[in-house]
């Protein structure tokens, strides 16, 4: 396959050049200017988009096995394909929970067709209940690239210990909701002038906080490696950036929503269940510190908390209504319009934070965009004005705040698994 007139963006190209990818078995063989195409040969003219290492959501839920209501495998790595995304990492809030080897090599087998690679997350504690740890060894051989129990936290100290101490051994990330309970239940959004002036109950910062604080303490105790998801508030992140400052094992992401969106949207938007997440949206402040932490690095990668629920669920009173938007199609938009259109990140930076940074926290093997490299490539453009409405929504679920929103910046389309998917607005 010849892939012509692309802009290729890694750790060593800015983004500035264009270039033909000749692929052969996967396998890039010859990168130059001018190629031309040999017998037997498929050729696609990009247009001078941009090409990078493929891109890699490492936190989202694709719901199979048991909401297969919500979400499917299948959709859900069509989403992915859609949005750039050419692995993505699942959270293992399914049911059955995601506790044991089985489980995850279904999920594993049930994702081989599809051009995304999907890495399972396995439970830190049996059926996600807390109490005592999973078989963390055993899935990982079965191909668990970390342990989480999200949608809730490891809430008892010790049993956080412990789990560090053994995932050090495996050499594997904890990566933990952060969450103190008592402080954060039955909040419906984040606690503030809003919610006040909402007469909704609220959750503090706090409570993100709090267990910030304590799980990079454990960290520093167990040399363990925690990872803190969706982070959303500023004092989480110059929590982060101190530990990070100390040599703890500490990482962090962070949600397109969460640098773009604040809770003044619950107001503007009359309840709209959509904009109903957890973490919440915070304050402008906060959104600011989330933009400040990807700048000076605190923030390690932009991942989506994909979370899709059917409209039944979501269509109810706000309080009423599960947490979780959809992510994984717009997050390249929204990343583009906040980061990269305000000049606050380049090209190389955004990618660091979309594919070369995910894959070392998970320890994958890192991609490299140069002859002889593995053929796992997104095709994006920056200027592309388009609106995602219902009919380009690729997820089975349409919970997205940004639905029927004008965006700027698309994703063409991504090669992986000797597969080349074209995005085509519907």
């Amino acid at each position: 396959m010849l892939l012509k007139n692309l802009r290729p963006v890694s750790k060593t190209h800015k983004g500035d050049e264009t270039v033909d990818l000749r692929i052969v078995d996967g396998i890039i063989k010859e990168i130059g200017s001018g190629l031309k195409e040999e017998k037997g040969e498929e050729s696609h003219d990009f247009g001078g988009a941009y090409v990078s290492p493929g891109w890699m959501d490492m936190h989202i839920h694709l719901r199979e096995p048991g909401y297969e209501h919500k979400e499917t495998i299948k959709t859900g790595t069509d989403a992915a394909a859609f949005g750039g995304f050419t692995a993505v990492a699942c959270m293992p809030n399914t049911s059955p929970a995601t506790h044991t080897r089985d489980v995850v090599e279904f999920i594993i087998k049930k994702a081989e067709s599809t051009p995304v690679d999907v890495h399972p997350i396995g439970c830190v504690t049996k059926e996600r209940k807390g109490k005592s740890i999973a078989e963390m060894a055993d899935m990982k051989d079965g191909g668990a690239v970390a342990f989480s129990d999200d949608g809730d936290p490891v809430y008892d100290s010790q049993v956080m210990r412990v789990a560090l101490e053994y995932s050090s051994m495996l050499g594997v990330p904890i990566i933990n909701h952060e969450e103190d309970l008592a402080l954060s239940r039955p909040g419906h959004m984040n606690e503030g002038r809003v919610s006040t002036r909402l007469g909704l109950d609220g959750t503090p910062g706090i409570a993100e906080e709090v267990m910030i604080a304590r799980d990079i303490l454990l960290a520093e105790y167990t040399g363990g490696h925690v990872h803190v998801a969706h982070i959303s508030t500023k004092e989480g992140v110059d929590l982060v950036r101190k530990g990070k400052a100390k040599g703890i094992k500490v990482t962090t992401e962070v949600c397109p929503h969460h640098f773009d969106l604040t809770d003044e949207e619950i107001d503007r938007q009359k309840f709209d269940t959509n904009f109903k997440m957890h973490p919440p949206l915070r304050t402008q402040e906060d959104v600011d510190a989330m933009i400040e932490g990807l700048v000076d690095g605190t923030i390690d990668v932009i991942c989506t908390d994909h979370a899709p629920h059917s409209i039944e669920e979501k269509e109810v009173e706000f309080i009423y209504a599960p947490n979780g938007i959809i992510g994984l199609e717009t997050a390249w938009s929204i990343s583009n319009m906040r980061l990269f259109k305000t000049n606050k990140l380049d090209l190389q930076q955004l990618v660091e934070k979309l594919s070369y940074n995910p894959r070392e926290i998970l320890n994958l093997e890192e991609l490299k965009l140069e002859e002889g490299g593995t053929a796992n490539l997104t095709f994006f453009n920056t200027d592309e004005e388009w609106t995602f409405d219902k009919n380009n929504v690729r997820s089975k679920s349409k919970n997205s705040p940004y639905l029927d929103k004008k965006l700027t910046g698309r994703v063409v389309g991504i090669f992986n698994k000797g597969q080349l998917v074209i995005n085509q607005l519907r």
